[in-house]
């Protein structure tokens, strides 16, 4: 079965075809490390964890890549303002490597409380790449893409005639002074800092030598560095918020191409923005609710893992504690229902696995296969191992934790018995049924027949 997305590069759904048997490179723009992620940047998490499940689900392998901001990232999105770990670092008094790595730890602790899967997943702090940037630098430096300031280094987009062509951003409509900040010394306005100089008076704590000049890295040759280092100069997917895709995406495509005349990323996808009372939650609009806050009114995480899959990861949604309580109600009556089922797992549905697989592989569409679990509950034919099995292979994707509601696994000689007596049932042998019955209850199992299925009790 194909597995299609809507690739921000083409502007359309497309199949996606990996480039590798192997593996399939995927790369994820991380957080900044300089305070609490709020629940919009959890958003762009969320769904990568979707998108990792997915493509696992269909039997690929993912190598995933996951970037740690924790030097360069300025408070404006071009090249003007401060770094937003410096700034912090002097607003609290604290060491630059204390306030990242504690909020790299909070961070993580926020994805596991989401149910994010990260065993195998690389977090790459910029910090420590600073050599494979100096180095990607150097390549451009050597093609002629590169000029100097007195601020630093900087990427000639001249020499790129393709910028701005992810989400088909129209460069001659940029006016310098909106988005991007005035620098006379820029040959044009969409051009952005490769390697910033430090100031003598900034006293900055983390800053390395250079060809250039003693300073510290652009935001977007960070990501660059990182993701060629790991996947390769051309990988299969890259995402991010939609936010990213008019500066920092072409930018890191822009660099990359350039460097090794080679395309990217195949697959850019980009997930909409989160919404508070009509405006985009911001850090910088004050209007942040993190996942503290959530936890504090007694809600699960995983509630809200779950409001999130009731919207297509394209959709720009409105975040209000009224919908999110409502969330957490539906979610707590399908752990009511899951519970109901019993402890034992059958064999998942063929026919509903098929049709999930296919909401997922239309570019995953979550909302569709929550109502297929709905369904499941519902059916009438499926008994309830085969229910129990079926949703547990869903959760493989959506990742609300169902497996941890089993109170305890069944032996698998008693999940062997328990088929056998149901193909006895089936075929009429009574007496097999019964017998087989018997020897269960003599091993500490009982068993009742009942409309929904069988039911199991450790007795």
């Amino acid at each position: 079965m194909d597995i299609n997305f809507y690739n921000t590069l083409t502007g359309k759904k497309e199949k996606f075809v990996p480039l590798h048997k192997e593996f399939v490179g995927l790369y994820n723009c991380g957080p900044t490390v300089y305070q609490y992620a709020h629940i919009g940047n959890l958003r762009s998490y969320v769904f990568a964890d979707i998108l990792r499940r997915t493509l696992e689900f269909n039997g690929l392998h993912v190598r995933q890549v996951i970037n740690i901001t924790d030097v360069g990232h300025l408070t404006d999105d071009a090249d003007s303002g401060e770094d937003k770990v410096e700034k912090e670092a002097k607003k609290d008094g604290r060491g630059a490597k204390e306030i990242t790595a504690f909020y790299t730890e909070a961070f993580l602790k926020d994805v596991g409380a989401l149910n994010m899967k990260l065993d195998g997943t690389r977090f790459t702090p910029a910090t420590e790449h600073i050599r494979e940037q100096i180095e990607l630098i150097q390549r451009l430096e050597e093609k002629k893409c590169t000029y100097q300031t007195s601020d630093g280094v900087y990427f000639d987009t001249n020499t790129f005639p393709a910028y701005g062509k992810l989400g088909n951003i129209n460069i001659k409509g940029l006016k310098e002074g909106a988005r991007i900040d005035i620098n006379d010394e820029k040959k044009n306005p969409t051009d952005f800092a490769l390697w910033k100089f430090s100031k003598p008076e900034e006293h900055r704590q983390q800053e390395w030598p250079s060809p250039w000049g003693v300073g510290f890295p652009g935001w977007h040759i960070e990501c660059s560095a990182m993701s060629m280092k790991y996947l390769g100069e051309n990988f299969d997917i890259h995402t991010g918020g939609v936010d990213h895709i008019p500066t920092h995406h072409n930018g890191e495509i822009a660099q990359s191409e350039a460097a090794t005349g080679k395309p990217y990323a195949n697959y850019w996808l980009h997930n909409e923005h989160l919404m508070i009372n009509g405006e985009k939650i911001s850090k910088s609009l004050g209007n942040s609710i993190c996942l503290s806050d959530i936890i504090a009114k007694n809600i699960s995480p995983l509630a809200y893992r779950f409001w999130l899959l009731m919207a297509s990861y394209r959709t720009q949604i409105n975040f209000n504690w009224d919908a999110l309580l409502g969330a957490e109600t539906a979610l707590k009556r399908l752990y009511a229902l899951f519970r109901a089922l019993g402890e034992v797992v059958g064999i998942p549905s063929v026919d509903y696995c098929s049709r999930f697989k296919a909401c997922i592989n239309d570019d995953l569409d979550t909302p569709r296969a929550l109502t297929l679990v709905w369904e499941v509950l519902k059916d009438k034919v499926l008994s309830s191992a085969d229910k129990r099995a079926t949703l547990l292979a869903f959760d493989a994707v959506l990742g609300l934790n169902l497996s941890s509601l089993t109170s305890h696994l069944i032996p698998e000689n008693i999940s062997l018995l328990l088929e056998e007596r149901k193909q006895a049932r089936k075929s009429g042998d009574w007496a097999t049924a019964d017998r087989i019955r018997d020897e269960l209850k003599s091993l500490g199992y009982e068993i009742k027949d009942t409309q929904e299925g069988v039911q199991i009790t450790h007795i």
